[in-house]
């Protein structure tokens, strides 16, 4: 396990305060740099080349991540910006993935990015409003409490909807939206702003597989440097290939990572080594399931938690092994194709708008999904015909979290409908039908197209798993990158008419365009999808006896938000588990971070350092 440092901030507005915050985090960072007036603004750690700073005056700017800016290039930005409201215009043309930060003024100005791989919180520490890239951060800042209904929620499967799915675990700290920013006045008054809107759906494919490949292309050599060995993972699937093959195009000389399935005519690394083969300057690693621990190996080890529960539980003892041999070959960054799937194929709720544009198209999209997907006649036409507001589909969720939704399959309206697991408690279920009815009476959709908010959420949940896993595997000594969750890769996918993008028969067909002469045939027309089943349930009998010991001791149950009965029904003997992989692993993840925070209940990055702050030109508290 590496000691790798986690990266983290603190932002202060430019207010007279009593301090005792900004003094403790002072003596647990490692960066402090200071507002023009001297008083305290990023406070933090973070490794120089995920720092740019510009100063001029009384206005300052920071970016902070991957990003295609630098010192000189930030100045010259920073020229054009004379009020807050300048910030982004004068931003537009840089990409990556990161946070920004200004104070202009006395005024502070911060956000993360438009889909949620950066985030940001809000919380009132000593009466006054601060911002940090960690939910944790302001919880241990404020010694906030768990909140049991948003602990409940994450057992819930396959996902949360809008805005439960943003949520921050304790109480008294928010999470400011994606796609918004937190400002705070001179006076301490704060408020949050809009400063991304989804790009109207208008272009045909070509167009807008066009934009994407320049997108993918950027955000892909934006992580190439000179003299850099760059890891990526090779599963032959469409999405880490194309970015690989985009890699190799920028120059990088990559270590691939290749996992050989036990399952029963899986074709992954046959096409990987299709890929292999055709790339330059690689070395590839292949992994069978015998080189690897196996799924949910680690059960009974605690870890310092994530931000939040996670479903990355089965595979991380596998990426932490895999990591370990792509460290040894020189990687330094790791690639992922994670948010492909998300980004490229827009969810089949665009069907209820496309049914009043284009009533023949629709009727063609249809049949083809509901032979594919083998859903019943009667819901598909009824779902259709009746397109609720999202309220009302919120409140509804919240009637029918027992009910399973894959009994009566259909196109859904506003996406998926959570559902809590069998072992959830009836306090489990009390106290997540009480969050989506709160979220009904004031929650508006992220569009008020059904399948425009669906995508835009779908995409959103691919971000919040690339912050997790990037800060899972930063913890592990190799990060991971996802550059399919980039803001402008993202954004250049909203571009496509979704009827051409997710049409039932072709496999991503917006990114095989994108593609198209860059990455071999082969594999841009393969229309088969391996799975891990055979590894899964190995994994889980592999590991019985920690799965009956978390039953017998479970926080979850001793919490009253899982019956101890149904629950050890299910962890022993997942062969008979009516829930689905989706519910036992979001609840085995509950569970884990659960322990893992009673194991450290100090967050391990606010350990103090014992060292000289890294001195910044415009840390005018050190003038």
């Amino acid at each position: 396990m590496s000691d790798t440092v986690a990266c983290w901030f603190v932002a202060f507005p430019d207010q007279e305060t009593r301090q005792g915050c900004a003094a403790r985090l002072r003596e647990e960072a490692v960066d402090v740099v200071c507002h023009p007036s001297g008083r305290p603004w990023l406070v933090g750690s973070w490794p120089p080349e995920q720092m740019v700073l510009a100063s001029q005056g009384g206005r300052m700017l920071a970016v902070m991540g991957t990003s295609s800016t630098t010192p000189v290039d930030l100045t010259a930005r920073l020229k054009r910006v004379r009020t807050v409201a300048d910030i982004e215009s004068a931003l537009d043309g840089v990409h990556g993935s990161y946070h920004i930060a200004a104070s202009v003024d006395g005024h502070l100005y911060v956000r993360g990015s438009a889909f949620g791989a950066r985030r940001l919180y809000r919380a009132s520490v000593e009466g006054v409003t601060v911002c940090a890239d960690r939910a944790r951060t302001l919880a241990h800042l404020t010694e906030a409490d768990l909140d049991p209904a948003r602990v409940a929620a994450r057992l819930a499967a396959p996902y949360l909807p809008h805005p439960l799915a943003d949520a921050a675990m304790w109480t008294g700290v928010e999470t400011v939206e994606p796609g918004h920013a937190l400002r705070v006045a001179p006076d301490g008054r704060a408020y949050t702003t809009t400063w991304w809107r989804p790009p109207p759906a208008h272009l045909p494919m070509a167009d807008a597989a066009g934009l994407l490949r320049e997108a993918l292309r950027a955000a892909v050599a934006l992580r190439v440097r000179p003299g850099r060995v760059l890891a990526a993972d090779l599963s032959g699937g469409m999405d880490s290939t194309s970015l690989c093959f985009l890699a190799a195009e920028a120059g990088a000389h990559l270590v691939t990572s290749t996992q050989h399935w036990n399952g029963p005519g899986n074709q992954d690394h046959h096409y990987a080594r299709f890929a292999a083969d055709r790339l330059p300057h690689v070395e590839p690693q292949i992994f069978t399931s015998a080189d690897l621990p196996a799924c949910f190996t680690g059960l009974d080890q605690r870890r310092a938690p994530l931000e939040e529960p996670s479903g990355l539980l089965r595979n991380r003892a596998r990426h932490c092994h895999t990591a370990d041999a792509l460290r040894a070959r020189g990687a330094e960054l790791r690639l992922s194709g994670h948010g492909g799937d998300h980004a490229v194929v827009p969810p089949d709720a665009y069907l209820h708008t496309l049914w009043r544009r284009s009533p023949l198209t629709a009727l063609r999209a249809t049949s083809g999904f509901k032979a594919r997907g083998r859903w019943s006649p009667s819901a598909t036409a009824r779902t259709l015909l009746r397109t609720r507001s999202y309220p009302a589909w919120l409140a509804d969720a919240g009637a029918r979290l027992r009910e399973d939704p894959r009994t009566n399959p259909g196109p859904a309206p506003w996406g998926p409908r959570p559902a809590l697991p069998p072992w959830a408690s009836d306090q489990a279920v009390g106290l997540v039908a009480a969050v989506l009815r709160r979220a009904a009476e004031r929650s508006e959709p992220l569009d008020p197209d059904p399948g425009r908010h669906a995508w835009l959420h779908q995409m959103r949940e691919a971000g919040r798993a690339a912050a997790l896993l990037h800060e899972a595997s930063t913890a592990q000594g190799l990060p991971t990158d996802s550059p399919f969750c980039d803001d402008d890769v993202l954004t250049a996918c909203l571009t496509v008419r979704p009827h051409e993008a997710g049409h039932p028969w072709a496999y991503k067909p917006l990114l095989a365009a994108a593609m198209d002469g860059l990455v071999p045939e082969h594999i841009l027309h393969r229309t088969t999808k391996d799975h891990c089943g055979p590894d899964w349930y190995l994994g889980l009998r592999t590991h019985r006896r920690h799965l009956a010991d978390i039953a017998d001791t479970s926080h979850l149950a001793a919490a009253g938000l899982a019956d101890p009965e149904l629950l050890r029904r299910a962890l022993i003997s997942p062969e008979l588990n009516i829930g689905g992989a989706p519910e036992l692993e979001n609840t085995l993840g509950a569970e884990a971070w659960l322990r893992d925070l009673a194991a450290h209940p100090d967050p391990a990055h606010l350990t103090p350092r014992h060292h000289p702050h890294e001195e910044y030109p415009f840390d005018t508290a050190a003038q």
